[in-house]
């Protein structure tokens, strides 16, 4: 296939867009580079540097090429930033997102994948699954579903197919991919800047939630295994209109024991900050990935946090300033 990957410069889409090259597809990468990184985008993949809100170039690029499927990875993803700054969020991610699924739908594309996310969901003492109660408690999880409701619009009424993946926390680094976002907000990587001497202490916001250590508990999905999932998902449109998955390890762990598990992989004492609560963070997000299991034969190949933890350390420690 010929697919449009937008976003394909950042962490999740450059994985992607890697895989995809690497299983027989022609990609072309759509990036404003305003967080992801040139360097990033894979060595056979076009590029067009271009924000999804230049409407110009947006349609020039879906009409002068036929693509049979676009994956949407392009969108702001600080959870905590997007309760500050709700209308960034809603412009960059509902806005922008409308405007993608307008253009490919009148340029005849059938096939949407959407990077989405677990923070759709209430938060839950019990694994979730795609039945769980959605009930976003951030801007950016709201934005995310009202995407992915907008895409179910668009299948009943224009029969685009469209697969959307909720993941919460990707990690971990393959083949010269690493996490690089400026700023920085995901906790992996943070608490690996105290290693390397950029930050003085890794800092919990929040030591009160109603989990066993009283810090958040997130699950964690390595790039590589959100790479091979979206594959899955584009190979089951040709056959369904709709996919729904949850992609996690299954396991739950809090924040102290991401950086416990950091102090074993560096071999260094990380000192802690215990700061208030985050307006936006949710007690306990674990996924259950039974269903993409059952139906597309997906698993995780990548879920051990050591050596999630232990591949993020060895591409921080040969990327000390990232990309750059």
């Amino acid at each position: 296939m010929n697919i449009l990957v937008t976003g394909g410069a950042g962490y999740i889409g450059s994985a992607t867009a890697e895989a995809l090259l690497k299983a027989g597809h022609s990609v072309t990468v759509y990036d404003s580079l305003v967080t992801g990184h040139r360097a990033a985008v894979p060595d056979n993949a076009t590029f067009i540097q271009a924000d999804l809100s230049d409407s110009h170039t947006l349609i020039d690029t879906l009409t002068k090429t036929k693509f049979e499927a676009v994956m949407h990875f392009a969108a702001s993803i600080e959870a905590g930033d997007s309760m500050k700054n709700p209308g960034r969020f809603y412009n960059n991610n509902l806005t922008n997102s409308l405007a993608l699924i307008e253009a490919a739908t009148r340029a005849g594309v059938k096939r949407f994948v959407l990077s989405s996310t677990a923070a759709v969901y209430r938060s839950s003492d019990e694994p979730l699954s795609e039945e769980s109660h959605l009930g976003p408690t951030n801007v950016y999880g709201h934005t995310k579903l009202m995407v992915e409701q907008a895409l179910d619009w668009y299948r009943q009424i224009h029969g685009v197919h469209f697969a959307a993946l909720r993941y919460f926390n990707a990690c971990g680094a393959l083949n010269g991919r690493g996490e690089a976002h400026q700023p920085e907000s995901h906790l992996i990587p943070l608490v690996l800047r105290v290693p390397l001497g950029e930050r003085d202490a890794a800092q919990i916001y929040g030591t009160d939630y109603p989990t066993a250590d009283g810090t958040c508990m997130r699950d964690y999905v390595h790039i590589a295994d959100l790479a091979s999932a979206h594959l899955l998902a584009l190979d089951g449109l040709n056959e369904r209109d709709r996919l729904v998955y949850n992609l996690g390890s299954g396991n739950g762990y809090s924040v102290r024991e991401v950086i416990e598990t950091a102090r074993q992989v560096t071999g260094h004492l990380i000192p802690v900050k215990e700061l208030p609560r985050r307006s936006g963070d949710s007690a306990r997000l674990v996924a259950s990935s039974d269903k993409i299991k059952r139906e597309l034969g997906w698993e995780p190949e990548h879920d051990n946090l050591h050596k999630i933890i232990s591949s993020a350390w060895e591409w921080h420690k040969s990327h000390p300033r990232g990309y750059e």
